[in-house]
């Protein structure tokens, strides 16, 4: 009974983006910890399964021979999702795409073509470019790449990314960093509804609530890092976030109760003594 238990709730927590299963729905970021060693302890508290890094910021590192992350994680249990952090146009993200799979095959990921597109010009409010991403995922899905770009909540957008080849979307909750939760909550569940591919929510979340939330509406993943990363016991959030999606995934296979507007005994009313 227990092992059919076991296989059930794995089943539960599978994620597959092109052809590709990984056993937890939430991802996380590798930046804003406090030191390196903070950020090892609460990714593998977290039992992400997919790890993003800017690449960029390991490039950088790399070149002043300062200590990278990257080299302090077991990429035989983590899969590598480089990201274009930084860059402002679709030719400048293109150009960091390819760099990030240079590093994959580098970690002995020969096969990881993944890359997290982001095109960001608006240095306040960090939003992204639809036109600029659309533009970069069409090139890079071309050229064989699993493309996960970074996108505002817009259903009309996210249905162009999916058509064009791209392997998921992951639509903001709300701004990067911000905390601020699910603010876009019906147009994340309009790209639920109308996506063939993983929606991945990404940014703004805050909570594990929020993660719960975000799984029960029915998203494939979360990914997260601020909320860990800047939290008071980053280690003690991180195993909190990974149960929230966990409970949040297992509701919305579930399904929830109809609302109603009268109440409703959960005892019957039939058989009972006259008094």
């Amino acid at each position: 009974m227990y092992i059919k238990l076991f296989y059930i709730f794995i089943t539960i927590m599978l994620l597959v983006i092109n052809k590709k299963t990984f056993s937890s729905c939430l991802m996380l970021g590798t930046g804003k910890y406090k030191n390196l060693q903070e950020a090892q302890e609460s990714i593998v508290a977290s039992e992400a399964a997919i790890v993003t890094v800017a690449i960029r910021r390991a490039q950088r590192a790399k070149i002043m021979g300062q200590s990278n992350l990257i080299d302090g994680l077991n990429w035989n249990k983590l899969w590598l999702l480089p990201n274009t952090a930084g860059c402002k146009t679709a030719e400048e993200a293109i150009r960091v795409a390819s760099l990030g799979k240079e590093i994959a095959k580098r970690l002995g990921q020969v096969n990881n073509n993944f890359i997290k597109l982001e095109v960001i010009p608006d240095p306040k409010y960090l939003l992204p470019d639809p036109i600029g991403t659309l533009k970069a995922a069409e090139y890079l899905v071309q050229r064989n790449f699993t493309v996960m770009p970074y996108i505002n909540a817009d259903p009309v957008l996210a249905k162009q990314l999916e058509n064009i080849g791209c392997s998921t979307v992951m639509p903001l909750a709300s701004p990067i960093g911000s905390g601020n939760g699910l603010q876009n909550k019906l147009n994340i569940q309009i790209i639920i509804e109308n996506s063939n591919i993983p929606v991945i929510v990404d940014a703004g979340i805050g909570a594990p609530s929020e993660a719960c939330h975000v799984m029960e509406l029915g998203a494939s993943g979360v990914l997260l890092n601020t909320a860990i990363a800047k939290s008071s016991k980053p280690r003690l959030m991180a195993e909190a976030m990974k149960h929230s999606i966990i409970s949040g995934r297992m509701a919305y296979l579930a399904g929830r109760m109809n609302k109603s507007s009268t109440a409703s005994p959960s005892s019957p009313l039939y058989g009972m003594l006259n008094t």
